[in-house]
């Protein structure tokens, strides 16, 4: 079945009148928004501390309030080169299918999607260089055994399925820091601005999503449905595995920072806060059928 029959829905169409409305409401220029201070305090927390890799681990209790703060400063650096990394891959994806056979519908508001991620990468970005000095490479590409293949439509899927959990998770960390008031406010002003934009991003994505895997529900068997799943699951675990970064220990002076990682990724109780970060879009996903337990896997 090809997108567009999915796609082109009375709901859907009324759906994207009033994301684009919301749209341009909310429109502003970003290059004037942000009025960047010469440094940010290196003595108070730039990432909320429940949201660093260490919290609530054995070794992140083995560290001082000053390395606790230090630690902070990197991890918050690697969120936003994450968010980087992140809105480039998605940007490619929908730029190769605006005004493209079966993206007829959403195409207008792929207009004003792509207009916001690439303001998104230019502030995070400019944070990163500003207060870091650096943006932190890319981890190593996603990679996954149930790919779309020949599949167009299965392929079409994935890569909103992904798109979609990389906003969700982005937007639990931006939504807990905009409310922080620990922190710097240009650092709440990031986080808050962003969360405006992703929370229409967000809809929009969970009913393409959903119209995307109607066909798919009813013409592939189930094991290959559980394949699809399994490789969504492993994307989900494999993108909370990037905020355990081995340069960001280094940069915060812990020594053996791959011992390290390997500590604090394995601690049982990372686990529940990682629970934390992906309840919305596990629990999504699940109401939606396409996952039938919210279950993920260790590694990716």
């Amino acid at each position: 079945m090809a997108a567009v029959d999915t796609l082109a829905t009375k709901r859907f169409e009324k759906i994207l009148a009033r994301l684009q409305e919301k749209a341009i409401q909310d429109y502003y220029n970003p290059y004037k928004t942000f009025a960047w201070p010469a440094t940010l305090p290196t003595d108070l927390p730039w990432m909320t501390r429940e949201l660093t890799s260490t919290y609530d681990t054995a070794a992140g209790a083995e560290l001082d309030a000053a390395q606790l703060t230090e630690l902070s400063r990197w991890e918050s650096v690697n969120f936003y080169s994450l968010n980087v990394h992140g809105i480039r891959e998605l940007l490619t994806e929908v730029v190769n299918r605006i005004h493209m056979p079966g993206f007829e519908v959403p195409s207008d508001f792929f207009h004003h999607f792509i207009g916001e991620e690439n303001e998104h990468m230019w502030f995070f970005a400019e944070f990163c260089l500003r207060y870091g000095g650096k943006l932190y490479p890319t981890a190593v590409p996603f990679k996954g055994a149930a790919a779309g293949g020949t599949d167009v439509d299965v392929e079409h899927f994935l890569v909103f399925s992904r798109i979609l959990l990389f906003e969700e998770i982005v937007d639990h960390y931006n939504l807990t820091m905009a409310d922080d008031e620990s922190l710097h406010d240009t650092i709440r002003q990031v986080n808050r601005i962003h969360h405006r934009d992703e929370s229409r991003h967000i809809a929009f994505g969970r009913e393409l999503v959903s119209l995307l895997y109607e066909p798919l529900r009813a013409r592939l068997d189930a094991a290959r449905r559980r394949e699809i799943a399994d490789y969504l699951k492993r994307y989900i675990t494999y993108s909370l595995q990037s905020f355990y970064n081995p340069q960001v220990y280094k940069d915060a002076g812990i020594s053996d920072p791959l011992a390290f990682r390997r500590r604090v990724l394995e601690d049982p109780a990372r686990r529940t806060h990682e629970r934390k970060a992906v309840r919305k879009p596990m629990g999504f996903f699940t109401k939606a059928g396409i996952f039938e337990d919210e279950e993920l896997p260790a590694v990716a």
